[in-house]
């Protein structure tokens, strides 16, 4: 008998596994906040006797090293990957013994890393999961670029064979358990469902179905911009990340949130969109704590600045304190409750109204002169954009305000969430702005004319 139960990391797109037997098991690529982990294996009554990681993350503080020393697991990692701790390096074909008649087997799988090494759980010598880490995919793969862009075809045309390896090594039916995959920026597209086999990525799978020059020029051609976070999750890995502390945070009152903002640091404000457009507190942003709060802040914000939260009550400050904990963001100051109280006697909270793209086609109609921002990807706005609008992706907004043109802005994305983003952004540098609260589809139906490529 095996079990396999998936933890999931939401907000990043992740998942770590935790699988074994009645008595011990394994832990593959687990999350900083090991608490939950170790709360699993709790609730299964195993001993946690293996900690293995696929590779060095790039997206995300592993919590691999310290759970590995709280529990006393082996921590097994590639043998290739460069770090500065000691562990159990693990080489293609290597195996350990889970328990009796459970064994964890090691296969290179390069792409997504140099390095990267996938694991199949067997029961009695029959596969029964494969842990792909960011190897094989739901309907996809890895991406090959973050290591070293100019490594970017050679580990792409890694990764088609490191594919087709697993599937000629492995049943049909044996299930597909990657890590990345299901939101995460790591993945090179993003594919429908959340579970799959051997045998569906066999079929479906454009790794398994291109040739290898076809699949790596039409994967390296879909590849999105990197969050630019990304580029502390490695070396934060590989030196061995500190130990998640979730200690309730500083409180901070209203004199100390303007001297945070006077000093240049960022409040956060982590209330749903509309309240946050009804009243906030000048100068502070909008990353809503339901949304991809760790990809986005983790991405705009200067990085190792300080960070003060803002939200409704207590427990949205504690799962967006271990949301950004994740990402190696970590001990920000916090205040919640009335938003009035967040700013200072004499003070008022500022606001901006938010619309639909049909109000956006009446102000049109009407003549008005307005800005249209949109701040979509580059990919997204190849299927279609509104006539005269102005193009700056969301990560670049910051930096590139000052190319916003004057007057009032509509700023909008696909869904409402990274258009609140924007709109605080643009808000606390005193432009009048107009938040589009709106799916895409429906700039179609208010008649706004969409130009395709």
């Amino acid at each position: 008998m095996f079990f396999v139960d998936t933890l999931e990391s939401a907000g990043l797109g992740n998942r770590s596994y935790l699988a074994g037997g009645a008595r011990s098991a394994v832990v593959v690529d687990p999350p900083r906040d090991i608490d939950r982990v170790i709360a699993a294996a709790a609730r299964r009554g195993v001993r946690i006797a293996y900690v293995a990681e696929t590779h060095l993350h790039n997206d995300y503080v592993s919590g691999g090293l310290e759970l590995a020393r709280l529990t006393g697991a082996a921590y097994l990692v590639p043998t290739a990957a460069r770090v500065s701790f000691a562990r159990t390096s693990v080489a293609d074909g290597d195996t350990v013994g889970v328990e009796k008649g459970l064994v964890l087997r090691a296969i290179a799988t390069p792409g997504h890393t140099p390095h990267h090494t996938s694991y199949v759980l067997e029961a009695c010598g029959r596969g029964v999961a494969a842990f792909t880490g960011g190897s094989l995919l739901i309907g996809s793969v890895g991406r090959p670029d973050l290591v070293e862009p100019r490594l970017t075809e050679q580990l792409a045309r890694a990764q088609h064979a490191s594919a087709h390896r697993l599937v000629a090594e492995l049943d049909d039916a044996v299930p597909v358990l990657p890590t990345h995959g299901f939101g995460s920026f790591c993945s090179s597209s993003q594919a429908e469902g959340d579970a799959t086999t051997i045998g569906r990525e066999r079929a479906t799978n454009d790794a398994l179905t291109l040739d290898v020059d076809t699949f790596v020029a039409r994967m390296t051609a879909q590849l999105e911009d990197v969050p630019a976070y990304y580029a502390h999750m490695g070396p934060a890995n590989a030196v061995g990340p500190a130990p998640i502390d979730l200690t309730p945070p500083e409180p901070a009152d209203a004199e100390q949130i303007a001297q945070r903002l006077a000093a240049g640091e960022w409040v956060v404000d982590l209330r749903n969109r509309v309240a946050f457009a009804e009243g906030h507190v000048a100068g502070s942003f909008n990353f809503e704590g339901e949304g991809k709060l760790a990809t986005y802040l983790a991405w705009l914000i200067p990085w190792g600045k300080p960070v003060t939260l803002l939200a409704d009550t207590p427990q949205q400050i504690s799962d967006a304190q271990r949301e950004l904990a994740r990402v190696g963001i970590d001990r920000p100051a916090a205040a919640t409750g009335d938003p009035v109280a967040w700013v200072r006697e004499g003070e008022r909270l500022a606001s901006f109204p938010r619309a639909r793209f049909a109000d956006l086609a009446g102000v049109r109609e009407r003549g008005e002169e307005v800005v249209v921002l949109d701040v979509r990807r580059d990919s997204e706005r190849a299927h279609g954009f509104v006539e005269g609008s102005v193009h700056i992706p969301i990560h670049e907004l910051h930096g590139r305000i000052g190319e916003v043109p004057g007057g009032t802005v509509w700023v909008h994305c696909a869904g409402g969430m990274r258009a609140a983003i924007a709109a605080s952004l643009l808000d606390a540098t005193g432009r009048d702005v107009v938040a589009v609260d709106d799916g895409f589809d429906a700039a179609t139906a208010a008649g706004l004319v969409l130009t395709r490529s």
